[in-house]
């Protein structure tokens, strides 16, 4: 298994190393005293970086005031890092945070949030088993454990897909397949022009998503079904020819 994306996106940017932090209620009840001795003293850090609206310590008590009394006291300098913005597609500037990236993400607005990360967000995952029914009706798909990753809200998306064997067109479904009755939400994606076997599991696939397509609806025939995925292609074929030229 892979380490997760982000782990190798920070790596990239030169991290030497990533901890991931427990949290827990006795963990969220530290005073912002408690809250450095436990955790940024083992570090022995020389300076701590902290953006401007930053806050610890049970209620939040903390303040980059705060942190910089305990770091004369403790030994380190603290860093602030201003709040940045950047300008969406239609020019409105809004502030870049994990916060309104997760937000914009869940509402489907996933060109907003590649916008401020300055990539398209990507899904990745080994490819599992399925119930099958996508190849019966001509539109085999791949479905992505994403396991924690965040994912859009429910709808279809189109993108690029990546795996072993190139990069490929995509449609990606995301939701609970309404026209089938009732299945748990999953992330499911149709390679466009990929032509390796629709039986083959554990594969590592990413999938960038760049733009909504449009809303998961519940379809009154097959038929029906067939005609409105045979549309979602050729608009993601069209997207990507767009966006390669």
């Amino acid at each position: 298994m892979r380490a997760p994306r982000r782990d190798r996106v920070l790596a990239e940017a030169g991290i030497d190393e990533v901890r991931i932090q427990e949290i827990d209620r006795d963990w969220l009840s530290q005073s912002p005293e408690q809250f450095a001795m436990s955790v940024l003293v083992p570090l022995a850090p020389d300076v701590v970086v902290e953006g401007e609206d930053f806050h610890f310590g049970a209620g939040r008590s903390g303040t980059l005031e705060t942190l910089r009394e305990l770091g004369g006291k403790l030994g380190f300098d603290v860093e602030e890092v201003a709040s940045v913005s950047a300008p969406l597609l239609n020019q409105e500037s809004v502030p870049v945070r994990s916060s309104v990236i997760r937000a914009m993400l869940e509402g489907g607005r996933v060109q907003e949030a590649a916008t401020l990360l300055a990539h398209p967000w990507v899904i990745e995952g080994p490819v599992v088993q399925g119930d099958q029914r996508g190849r019966t009706i001509g539109c085999p798909t791949a479905n992505l454990d994403h396991g924690p990753m965040v994912v859009p809200g429910d709808g279809v998306y189109g993108g690029v897909a990546s795996c072993a064997s190139g990069s490929y067109p995509v449609a990606v479904s995301v939701g609970t397949k309404p026209s089938f009755g009732h299945h748990a939400r999953i992330v499911e994606a149709h390679l466009i022009g990929w032509t390796g076997p629709v039986d083959s599991y554990g594969w590592w696939l990413e999938v960038e998503l760049h733009q909504w397509i449009r809303d998961q609806v519940r379809c009154g025939s097959i038929e029906e079904l067939k005609r409105l995925i045979a549309r979602d292609i050729d608009k993601v074929r069209s997207m990507v020819a767009t966006v390669g030229s």
